[in-house]
């Protein structure tokens, strides 16, 4: 299956961010009220910009942030990676390290509503209901465009043989 719909709060911050069917946006939840709605699109910036998670470091890692030049990289939470590429605040999350659909299936709902997409390594959409795996997600990309999608699950497939 495909998530339809994520809604993923930071509650430390305040922030919610919400993607569907009509779109993507983002507000702050003030004593249990959405306000400052604003909606949202994944975006370019002059060097490509990288969430990672250094607690979940793989020594891939640092080789891809070299092989596709990132400028930088921001180190946040799980689901809010990919509301950051949401956002427009980065383009990439590469995952090199296991975790279950539970922990993704959110964030990737809020980051195709942006406009951005999430391949496994061999490059097919991210799905959901594999049961049969216990739920788990294989290593996958995020990206603020398929098309950088692809080209990183290809760099990140060379750099795990």
């Amino acid at each position: 299956g495909k998530p339809t719909m994520g809604v993923v709060l930071a509650p430390v911050t305040g922030e919610i961010f919400v993607g569907d069917a009509n779109g993507a946006w983002t507000g702050r939840v003030v004593d249990g009220v959405v306000t400052e709605r604003r909606a949202i699109n994944v975006g370019w910036l002059p060097r490509l910009r990288i969430v990672a998670s250094r607690s979940h470091g793989h020594d891939a890692l640092e080789k891809l942030c070299q092989t596709l030049d990132v400028e930088s990289d921001v180190s946040v939470g799980s689901s809010l990676k990919f509301c950051l590429l949401a956002r427009g605040d980065a383009q990439l999350y590469p995952r090199f390290t296991p975790t279950c659909e539970w922990d993704t299936a959110a964030g990737q709902a809020v980051l195709e509503a942006a406009g951005g997409a999430v391949v496994t390594l061999d490059g097919a959409p991210m799905r959901y209901g594999k049961h049969e795996l216990s739920f788990l997600n294989p290593y996958f990309v995020a990206a603020a465009s398929m098309d950088l999608a692809q080209k990183a699950a290809k760099e990140m497939r060379t750099l795990l043989e």
